[in-house]
């Protein structure tokens, strides 16, 4: 959605400025420089900068400006297309881990929305999910964005969504806890009315297996609970991956994670190009992996945040059928 914001404000500046040279040069009065209009075009106006050449009749006898503007619309409205089908071309990505259950358990997560936007009341990410028939639905963190498009409403309407499909485990992410505020805990509340588990620092026991959550503030200091024993398989949900040897000494057999957004950037024959941390090319940055014989799962996620760019790394829900 940053990027829309950006092409819009900058098409409509250009728009404007055209009209307002236009204007000038009917009074003679001070012009706005061809350096400036060219460069409001390029750098993301180009839509605005033809609808001014074409409405106000202005530079349309320049070579300039009628080759210059309209070879910009042409390559801009291929970058638009190509990002947002980077953006918003949804995926399932699908593992199976043996933790010697009776009965098959499948879960999806969901991790790093960052309010992105997937229909109307979030239709098209719900009714993919919906097509998974899921036991349980994972939320990792990051479902709301606390830089640059903080949406409660977004949040809710995915959470609605999600409860009528199956039960809802919710652990925070970095974004919530800079959120920290009033909005935040009634959302906290709405969730929590709704029947979402809030997993931040506690766990639930079942017949056959454990479901813990691990907050995201909790992560490098974490001491609320001993390490689980043997005797059932815990199945954990934590927002960052690379805490690996926490999760493995609290006795995690299965973990879902996010947080690295798969790394931005996929380059073919390379992999990603960077993480949250900054540390560029890392080995591991999506998937089902493995540490010690401990399950990770790393989701690319769903969204952006400050940075509004995808390119191989499209936006992906997982499921893992825990056999």
């Amino acid at each position: 959605m940053i990027l829309v914001y950006y092409f819009v404000i900058m098409n409509i500046l250009a728009f404007i400025t055209y009209g307002i040279d236009k204007a000038r040069a009917r009074k003679g009065q001070w012009r706005i420089s061809e350096a400036m209009l060219i460069l409001l075009a390029f750098f993301g106006g180009a839509l605005g900068a033809s609808l001014g050449m074409l409405i106000f009749h202005h530079k349309t006898r320049k070579r300039k400006f009628f080759i210059t503007v309209p070879l910009l619309l042409a390559l801009q409205l291929a970058f638009c297309i190509f990002a947002l089908y980077q953006n918003y071309h949804l995926t399932v990505s699908s593992h199976e881990v043996d933790l010697g259950l009776s009965r098959e358990l499948k879960i999806v997560q969901v991790s790093d929305l960052h309010n992105q936007f997937f229909g109307l009341h979030q239709e098209r990410l719900l009714k993919m999910i919906e097509e998974q028939s899921p036991d349980m639905i994972f939320v990792t963190g990051d479902l709301i964005d606390s830089s640059t498009h903080t949406s409660y409403s977004l949040a809710m309407e995915f959470i609605r969504g999600a409860v009528k499909i199956a039960p809802v485990y919710y652990v925070t992410g970095n974004h919530e806890v800079r959120l920290e505020g009033d909005k935040l805990h009634s959302c906290f509340a709405e969730m929590e009315s709704l029947g979402v588990n809030m997993m931040d620092d506690r766990f639930i026991e079942y017949d056959e297996y454990i479901i813990a959550g691990i907050a995201d503030i909790s992560l490098m200091t974490f001491d609320k609970y001993e390490p689980f024993d043997d005797s059932k398989p815990v199945i954990m949900l934590a927002h960052e991956p690379q805490y690996t040897g926490l999760y493995k000494r609290l006795g995690a057999d299965l973990v879902f994670t996010g947080h690295y957004h798969g790394g931005q950037i996929i380059i073919p024959g390379v992999g990603a190009l960077i993480t949250p941390e900054f540390e560029f090319f890392p080995a591991i940055y999506q998937g089902l992996n493995d540490y010690e014989g401990m399950k990770y799962v790393i989701s690319r996620g769903l969204g952006n945040s400050a940075v509004p760019v995808r390119v191989n790394d499209y936006p992906e829900i997982v499921t893992v059928t825990v056999k």
